[in-house]
């Protein structure tokens, strides 16, 4: 790789530090490329992204964004999931780690928050943001069904008592 492409990286990277909810920092030691790629596809599918790049480029990709707290996990061979979904990059990477001892979850971070690997786990336990919705939208009908129950009700029973008292005469 020569300097111009490591001066492209660099600034990828910088645009997608400065563009992103969520970053996950992972150590990858001994990660079959299988592996890799494997975790590569359910990022994607899950809406998120994983590299892996030189940890030098990375600190130099990490200066002038929030995230810059992040430099001092980039030891060894590292591997960074990132998403807009606050919840994707980490709930994929936790997952892909229960299955996979070889990946190491180091840290991450939300916006100027940074997560040790316990904070991490912690995130992927919380539901997605599409999930959120959805519990949303359900509490937001539940109460219209309901009041229109309501409504129904007491004019199905006038119409009943009038009926029979029509039916009487």
């Amino acid at each position: 790789m020569d300097r111009s492409q490591k001066q492209e990286l660099v600034g990828v990277l910088n645009q997608v530090f400065a563009n992103t909810q969520v970053v996950v920092v992972t150590q990858n030691t001994g990660l079959t490329v299988a592996q890799v790629t494997d975790l590569r596809r359910q990022m994607r599918a899950a809406g998120a992204s994983f590299k892996v790049a030189k940890n030098r480029l990375v600190c130099l990709a990490l200066e002038g964004t929030p995230y810059k707290p992040l430099a001092k996990y980039f030891k060894g061979p590292t591997g960074i999931a990132y998403a807009n979904d606050p919840v994707a990059a980490a709930k994929v990477a936790v997952e892909f780690a229960k299955k996979n001892d070889k990946l190491v979850i180091v840290g991450g971070a939300m916006g100027e928050t940074v997560l040790d690997a316990e904070g991490v786990k912690t995130l992927a336990s919380l539901p997605s943001l599409d999930e959120l919705r959805g519990k949303l939208i359900g509490l937001l009908q539940a109460p219209a069904t309901k009041v229109a129950g309501v409504v129904q009700a007491p004019a199905s029973q006038l119409a009943r008592v009038l009926q029979a008292f029509a039916s009487k005469e």
